[in-house]
C-alpha cells in the first residue's frame, strides 16, 4: 500500500537532513501529516513552550535506557519507515495498514499542551497530530468496544532497554472509549513542525494530556478495540503505584512522592515548584468523564 502528498520534502524536512538518505527515509512515514505553519489549536495552552532542545533531550524511554538521557542517546538506530500498525479486535476495518495509509485524510494541527510526568516534572510542548476520534471514526468502532488498547514496537535489536527485564515488553497502554474519543486525545505524529523523534516516540504516540505522561503509549504499532479493560506496562508492574486511569490529581500521591506540586522543566535554577492542577488544568473538557467516580480508587 502506498500514499501520496503534495508537499515537497523542502517543506517538512530541514536542507541538511535532505542531504542524508536515512533521515528522509524516516521522515517519509510522517510526510503526510508534518505542515509548517500549523495554526495553534483552540485546545492550547497560553503558556510558552519548552526548547525543542529540552522537549528532546529529556524524556522517560525504557526501551531506550532508564536514564532521562538515554532515549537522545540511544535512539538513532530505530527504523521508523516503513512502519505498519496493526488494528484488530471490535472494529470494522481490521488489517495491517502503512502509516501513510492509516492517517491518510486526517486533519493535522498544532497543540501546545501541557505534559505531566509522575515524578513531578512538567513541560510545556507544541505537538503536531490529530485527533484520535478521527482515526477512530475512520476504523468503524463496533457498538460493543468500551475500550482501546495500544501497543509498542517491539526490537530489542534497535531498542536495547528491551534487552533487560525492566519492564514487561512491549509496552501497553489503554483508554476507555470515551477517553479515546474526547476532543484532546491526539495521536501525534511531530513536534516543532519537524516529524517525531525517535526519543519522542516516532513515528506515532498517543498524548492525553490530562493524564500523566506514561500513559502516552510511543513508537504504535497495534490499536485494538475491546470490550474488557487491557492491562496496562506500569499496572501490571505496580498497581499501588499506577492505576489504569492515571489522571493527574494532586490529591493522590504516589506511594513514595507527593504530587501535590511539580518543577517545570526549564524554568530555570531558582524557580520555585508550582502548583499541579486536577486534571493537569483541563478539568472543564474532561471532569465529566468521571462524574460520580471515586477518584482515589481509581487513580
Amino acid at each position: 500500500m502506498t500514499f501520496k502528498t503534495t508537499l515537497r520534502w523542502s517543506d517538512v524536512t530541514p536542507h541538511s537532513a535532505y542531504l542524508n538518505r536515512r533521515q528522509i527515509m524516516a521522515a517519509a512515514a510522517a510526510a503526510v501529516v508534518a505542515r509548517p505553519a500549523l495554526a495553534k489549536s483552540k485546545y492550547s495552552t497560553d503558556d510558552a513552550p519548552n526548547t525543542y532542545e529540552q522537549i528532546t533531550t529529556y524524556n522517560n524511554y525504557y526501551e531506550f535506557g532508564v536514564g532521562k538521557e538515554d532515549p537522545s542517546a540511544n535512539a538513532g538506530d530505530l527504523k521508523t519507515s516503513p512502519w505498519k500498525v496493526k488494528v484488530d479486535g471490535m472494529v470494522d476495518k481490521p488489517g495491517d495498514y502503512d502509516l501513510g495509509d492509516l492517517i491518510s485524510g486526517l486533519p493535522i494541527e498544532e497543540r501546545i499542551y501541557r505534559f505531566r510526568c509522575v515524578e513531578a516534572w512538567s513541560m510545556i510542548i507544541p505537538w503536531q497530530g490529530f485527533q484520535l476520534s478521527g482515526l477512530l471514526d475512520k476504523l468503524g468502532v463496533q457498538p460493543s468496544a468500551k475500550y482501546v488498547a495500544f501497543e509498542t514496537l517491539l526490537r530489542p535489536s534497535e531498542m536495547p532497554g528491551q534487552k533487560q527485564s525492566i519492564l514487561e515488553w512491549p509496552y501497553r497502554e489503554g483508554l476507555r472509549l470515551d477517553e479515546a474519543m474526547n476532543p484532546l486525545t491526539l495521536m501525534a505524529t511531530g513536534l516543532y513542525d519537524k516529524p517525531l523523534p525517535n526519543q519522542n516516540g516516532a513515528p506515532i504516540r498517543l498524548v492525553v494530556p490530562w493524564k500523566y505522561g506514561f500513559k502516552g503509549v510511543k513508537a504504535i504499532v497495534r490499536i485494538t478495540l475491546t470490550d474488557k479493560m487491557p492491562p496496562t506496562t506500569w499496572n501490571m508492574m505496580a498497581s499501588n503505584e499506577y492505576g489504569f486511569y492515571a489522571n493527574v490529581n494532586p490529591d493522590v500521591d504516589h506511594p513514595r512522592w507527593s504530587q501535590a506540586s511539580e518543577r517545570r522543566i526549564g524554568a530555570g535554577l531558582f524557580a520555585g515548584r508550582q502548583d499541579t492542577l486536577m486534571f493537569n488544568g483541563y478539568g472543564d473538557e474532561v471532569a465529566s468523564l468521571y462524574a460520580g467516580m471515586d477518584l482515589r480508587a481509581n487513580f
